[in-house]
Order: C-alpha cells, then structure tokens, then sequence
C-alpha cells in the first residue's frame, strides 16, 4: 500500500468556494479531485484540459493600449458613447 502525504497550496477564496460546491455536487471532496487530476496529469502526461492563453494580454495588444493610453494622456483622443448603450 502507498503512503498518503499531504499537499498544501493557496487558493483564492472564490475559487475554493466555487470549488467545493461544484465537487459536492457532484458527489466529490476536493481531495478527491484534486487526486483524479494528479492521476492523470501522472499518467497522461500532460493538463487533462486545454489551457490557453486571454489574447487580450498578447504583447502586441498591450503595446496598442499603451499606445493608446498616451495619445489620451497627450490630449490626442476624443471621448465617444460606450458600445452597445441605447442613446438616449
């Protein structure tokens, strides 16, 4: 028989309690979970899941607000309504 040891890490507080209540429903403790996940992260590999990146934090993109943020600072800008408000 293996020997069981302990695993501690930070969560944010939301995401342990939005964790703990979708593994309660679905009859799981998040131990038990969390062992589902480092079984296959064992033996597959790899995330059992995609994970990728917001391309809203692309390099690129980042540049183009910076870019953006100056010329407002600059004065060289105009302020327009907000997408998708009903004019009044």
């Amino acid at each position: 028989m293996s020997q069981t040891v302990n695993v501690n890490f930070k969560l944010d507080a939301d995401v342990k309690k939005n964790m703990e209540r979708a593994c309660s429903d679905m009859g799981l403790s998040m131990s038990a979970a969390f062992t589902i996940f480092a079984k296959k992260v064992g033996s597959e590999r790899r995330i059992p899941f995609e994970v990728s990146a917001d391309p809203f934090y692309s390099e690129s993109n980042m540049a183009h607000l910076r870019r953006g943020i100056a010329a407002l600072n600059a004065g060289k800008g105009r302020e327009h309504e907000i997408l998708g408000e009903d004019a009044e």
